[in-house]
């Protein structure tokens, strides 16, 4: 018969969760402070009710201790048992503070059409926000998680918004857009004369950053070709990120000076 393969202590630590480390954990009785309470006499009631700020922070804190144990086990038995009760706090946890997500999205404008994904992204959110909550900075989890929730759909618009611009008509044909006076018909190089207007240095509305970008990115000076947002980033120091924000910000701005919202779909 094959002989059993009994995981090594090595391998044990990296399948188990995160914590964060209190003194408190260390100190005699903190068993019975952080672990006094069986698994099964968790309160149910929190899978159906919010859970109060106090209580978060409580069951926050027996999650990390928890861990801190799962980590400390010396065999695969006791950091198994301990890794379950981690998980179980932290599940009701997420569980207490659901009504948080709703009310994000409830409250968040930008994306309202795709409600239900963000349920679901929230909730990722949500998950993750508990696993690196620090119950001892005396900061409410409501507001923490609240704002990182906030946050994570702000960044997911702005991805969005860059995506769309990206699906939708390259910059060089931004002078074809529609004339602000229907009926008048713009030559092109006059339409290509109204676009390099924009990018003069004394023109106020772009601010220098953004010409910049929109320069580089799509070569509309004499130099090099186009270049990727990843090489602009390196020569202005900035993000890969934050160049496609700005650069999305610019294409805005230049669409509506060109007036080619009106009849444009991306």
């Amino acid at each position: 018969m094959p002989a059993t393969m009994i995981p090594s202590r090595a391998t044990i630590h990296e399948q188990l969760p995160h914590f964060i480390e209190h003194p408190s954990f260390a100190e005699r009785g903190a068993e019975q402070r952080y672990a006094g309470q069986a698994v099964e006499e968790l309160p149910e009631r929190y899978s159906l009710e919010h859970m109060p700020d106090d209580a978060t922070r409580e069951y926050a804190a027996q999650m990390h201790y928890a861990a801190y144990r799962a980590h400390g086990a010396r065999t695969a038995l006791e950091a198994g048992r301990w890794k379950e009760r981690y998980y179980l706090l932290r599940d009701l946890v997420v569980l207490g503070n659901r009504k948080l997500v709703f009310k994000v999205v409830r409250r968040w404008t930008a994306l309202a059409q795709r409600s239900d994904d963000l349920v679901g992204d929230c909730y990722i959110v949500l998950i993750r926000a508990v696993a690196v909550y620090n119950p001892w900075l005396g900061v409410r989890f409501s507001t923490y998680a609240y704002t990182c929730m906030i946050r994570a759909l702000s960044r997911l618009s702005q991805r969005s918004a860059s995506d769309l611009l990206a699906r939708s008509l390259p910059l060089d044909t931004l002078a074809d857009s529609t004339a602000d006076e229907p009926g008048i018909e713009e030559a092109p190089s006059e339409r290509l004369q109204r676009l390099d207007q924009y990018l003069h240095d004394d023109h106020p509305l772009l601010s220098p950053r953004e010409k910049t970008i929109l320069k580089r990115r799509f070569s509309l000076t004499e130099g090099p070709e186009s270049q990727t947002l990843e090489k602009v980033g390196q020569e202005l120091g900035l993000s890969k990120e934050r160049v496609r924000q700005v650069q999305a910000a610019a294409i805005v701005k230049l669409r509506k000076a060109l007036g080619g919202l009106a009849g444009f779909r991306c």
